[in-house]
């Protein structure tokens, strides 16, 4: 095995695509990218029969001699990378290479509870498709570095893989070229949040709403498209959940109430409709304005159309009565959505008078690897700060 380094990401990509095309025997292992490391991009090449691995290498030599590019060799001993398995990708065998740990300006992230978070857990095809994508909005970035689209999809590609300080410096960046672009810090403060840090993503974000005050709102495109392809969020709608969101955690809840308040009045599709009714009915509830959150509940029948909110959905319509418990999630489901889920579960039973019951419900939360979600981020506030109702 032999691992190459390429100094630009779109020079890994092609390379990568193109010993993809070329190589039609069966037994080859996928060149994969490893980790990268600062503006490096490596590539870990080989074959079971070494003589394969060297003709690959050659093409590969061949293709950046003829770009004029040097090329830093990192080492041909295995032990430079740790396998951590392997997955099957269109009859490839991916090689994933481990990750270092969460970290944060060097250091690593920390829970609300004190604890280093681990590194973001993706399944091989879905981080093989991630690097692709971020590997291409890489080098829209590198052919005009001031432009605030290729600014904001790097930033997105570069926090879909877990890289969420990077993605920080890329929206700070951003912020110091176009400082009257609310996108920025909507994403930014987003990215606040995922590493547990409210009180800066509570200024972004309500620095970017009196940036889009008196502004007509818009779509704002998917970067993980649902099954119809169809956007179910705006900027607006983005920027004042996300608002709500901090403040909730941030335990200023009657802060959240305002900015879900607004967040309601841009929410124009069923998916916006009940994430923010949710969020809301929530926080009403521990405000003990139950009578407030019951109202707000009128609106959330069962056959709205939810093209991916149906967590929220299917949580709401427990609230009405319509569903039982057991008919929205379990502790032992998978993925964001669920976690949202199963803490507005522990949630429900909090304010319901069933205190241990959620309390119980929170840490088998916080037992998976799901903590980039904001179920498991409230969750893991509820444990850090103490289960108080009633809190303002």
């Amino acid at each position: 095995m032999a691992i190459l380094a390429f100094p630009k990401a779109h020079l890994w990509y092609d390379i990568l695509s193109y010993l993809r095309e070329i190589n039609l025997e069966e037994d080859v292992t996928l060149p994969q990218r490893a980790a990268a490391s600062g503006s490096v991009y490596p590539l870990v090449v080989s074959h079971s029969k070494p003589s394969m691995t060297l003709a690959m290498l050659s093409v590969a030599l061949m293709l950046l001699i003829s770009c004029d590019l040097d090329l830093e060799e990192t080492g041909t001993d295995e032990t430079a990378v740790e396998r951590i398995g392997a997955d099957e990708v269109g009859g490839w065998a991916v090689t994933p290479i481990e990750s270092e740990p969460a970290t944060s300006n060097g250091d690593p992230i920390l829970s609300l509870l004190n604890e280093p978070l681990p590194p973001v857990a993706l399944p091989n095809q879905v981080r093989a498709d991630f690097e692709a994508k971020l590997a291409r909005a890489s080098a829209d970035y590198e052919a005009d570095p001031e432009n605030a689209d290729a600014m904001i999809w790097l930033g997105r590609r570069l926090a879909y893989l877990g890289r969420y300080q990077e993605a920080i410096k890329v929206y700070s960046k951003g912020i110091e070229l176009h400082p009257e672009e609310a996108r920025f810090y909507r994403h930014r403060g987003h990215r606040y949040i995922t590493t547990r840090q409210f009180d800066k993503a509570i200024a972004d974000f309500e620095t970017a709403t009196g940036l889009i005050e008196g502004t007509e709102d818009r779509v704002e495109p998917d970067g993980l498209p649902n099954e119809r392809g169809i956007p179910t969020s705006t900027l607006q709608s983005n920027i004042w959940y996300h608002l709500g969101l901090a403040r909730y955690l941030e335990r200023d809840f009657a802060g959240a109430v305002d900015a879900y308040e607004k967040c309601l009045e841009v929410s124009r599709n069923p998916d916006m409709l009940v994430a923010t009714t949710h969020w809301l009915y929530m926080t009403l509830r521990r405000l003990g304005r139950d009578a407030e959150a019951a109202e707000i509940l009128e609106p959330i029948t069962i056959d709205l159309d939810v093209i991916e909110n149906h967590d929220y959905h299917r949580l709401l319509l427990l609230y009405r009565g319509d569903l039982r418990q057991d008919q929205v999630a379990s502790a032992e489901s998978d993925g964001p959505g669920s976690a949202a889920a199963i803490y507005g579960i522990g949630n429900w039973h909090l304010y319901e008078g069933r205190p241990e019951k959620g309390k119980e419900i929170f840490l088998d939360l916080l037992e998976t690897d799901q903590w980039a979600a904001f179920g498991y981020i409230a969750a893991e506030a509820e444990i850090a700060y103490g289960l108080r109702e009633g809190d303002t």
